[in-house]
């Protein structure tokens, strides 16, 4: 009976790792073809995994917490068929395994002795080594030099330095449980799996000791454990908080961050609405909701203001020419995703209608593909949903702008007449723009937030749909 590999699916472009969140199956389980045998994650989305083949499982290579490079073999089915086909789409003429087996002695030692040898890292071979940006973001601004940074070993596709090996390396830096670097592996295994520095939080024990501060140093950091007083509930962090969190800190240290106001007169822009809402419904059998109308606005004012619409790559703007609109989502859970509306440009409001409440529905519903939340281009947040007037929301890297718009308010404001001046009750939205000051000046962000306010301003009480 041979045997079928079964590997960490390709997630997507910009993927190359995926943590292990559970393993439904167990080495000896039956498994139908088709059948979830486990579930992963990746920075942006939760998924499940599938078996390629019916039989028993076999093998399990990885453990629970393990980041896995794409294309790494996770598990071997043992199949009644004369032949299965790989992960991968190829035919294997698979034997029993034997206990003299070489290839498969060596896979397993390799993956035994993944966690012994700390002190080994693979230099590129040129000593040319790829780091993304985001990479040498992080490196910049916890004092990692590249000479560092050269020698740390890297769980990516050929060898590269992901973010968790640098998160991970700068966090055992801190607390001194980092050993010194004093030897290179230049044969050594690629792909070995690297430990998720949040794996396990749920696990550990919160420590609790009493200290005496001292005048001018500061307690509760993050390499001390802090003295927590009076009636408290300690809560651990969910994976997905935590990774908002590092993503967070993250955008701040990277951008220099400034925001931008400005309100807007949208009574237009409800009447329209209203007037029309029912008949959308009925029609199109969608929700019209004001989030599309925002995006479109947005779109429009991007093509004006394309420099909005990039990112920066060391020195380097990147303008991106196609427009994929970002769109924040708070879930069940209390977390934020930011599903992505891939070429906003090119829709109408009843795709963009659609678009916005299908990614909104599968986000709540844990439905979200890995590809739908890649590619985001300028993020919109609408902080109204839940009374905010406004906001100032932190940049989604490596964009270089999001914008926040307010809750709808009905306000008495003056406004100008053909008699003059009178005072109305109109429904007015403050909107804010933070932008990466190293790319986007004041001007330029006030111009395009000005604008945005007046596409809506200017909204079309006699407008089709």
């Amino acid at each position: 009976m041979p045997l079928v590999d079964l590997v960490m699916p390709k997630m997507g472009e910009s993927i190359m790792e995926a943590t292990i969140l559970k393993w439904h199956k167990q080495p000896g389980d039956a498994v139908k073809q088709d059948e979830t045998v486990l579930e992963i994650a990746t920075d942006k989305v939760d998924s499940e995994v599938p078996s390629i083949a019916e039989g028993v499982l076999e093998e399990i290579l990885f453990q629970v917490n393990d980041v896995v490079p794409i294309g790494s073999i996770i598990a071997r089915i043992r199949t009644a068929a004369k032949e299965a086909a790989s992960a991968d789409g190829a035919v294997q003429n698979s034997q029993p395994p034997t206990v003299n087996h070489p290839a498969q002695s060596q896979t397993a030692a390799t993956t035994a002795s993944a966690y012994t040898q700390p002190n080994t890292y693979t230099p590129s071979s040129n000593g040319a080594r790829f780091y993304s940006p985001l990479v040498l973001n992080i490196a910049s601004s916890e004092g990692v030099p590249l000479s560092e940074l050269e020698v740390i070993h890297g769980s990516g596709n050929e060898g590269r330095v992901t973010k968790k090996d640098i998160l991970q390396y700068v966090a055992e830096r801190r607390s001194g449980s980092q050993p010194a670097i004093t030897s290179y592996a230049p044969g050594a295994q690629a792909h070995t799996p690297v430990r998720d520095p949040y794996a396990g939080a749920a696990s550990q024990p919160v420590l609790h000791t009493v200290s005496t501060p001292q005048p001018g140093i500061q307690t509760g950091s993050a390499s001390q454990p802090t003295l927590h007083t009076g009636n408290v509930e300690i809560i651990e962090m969910d994976r997905m908080r935590r990774l908002i969190a590092d993503h967070m800190v993250r955008s701040v240290h990277t951008s220099p961050h400034v925001t931008s106001f400005t309100e807007a007169d949208v009574t237009n822009m409800v009447l329209w609405r209203t007037k029309v809402k029912k008949e959308f419904e009925k029609r199109e059998n969608s929700k019209l909701t004001f989030t599309p109308l925002f995006i479109e606005a947005i779109v429009h004012c991007i093509k004006k203001y394309p420099l909005i619409n990039s990112s920066l790559d060391g020195d380097k703007i990147i303008i991106k020419k196609d427009i994929n609109v970002g769109m924040a989502t708070a879930l069940p859970s209390g977390n934020l995703i930011v599903p992505v509306i891939r070429n906003a440009d090119q829709l109408n409001l009843v795709g963009l209608t659609k678009q916005v409440n299908s990614l909104a529905d599968n986000a709540r519903q844990s439905k979200l593909r890995p590809e739908d939340t890649q590619g985001g281009t300028f993020t919109m947040t609408n902080v109204g949903t839940f009374g905010s007037l406004m906001g100032t929301p932190i940049i989604n890297q490596p964009q270089v702008a999001i914008l926040a718009v307010g809750a709808i308010k009905k306000r008495p404001v003056v406004i100008e007449t053909a008699e003059g001046d009178a005072i109305a009750i109109r429904h007015m939205m403050y909107l804010s723009l933070s932008y990466d000051h190293r790319i986007v000046d004041g001007s330029l962000g006030a111009t395009f937030l000005t604008a945005v306010a007046n596409e809506l301003e200017n909204f079309s009480l006699d407008r089709e749909f």
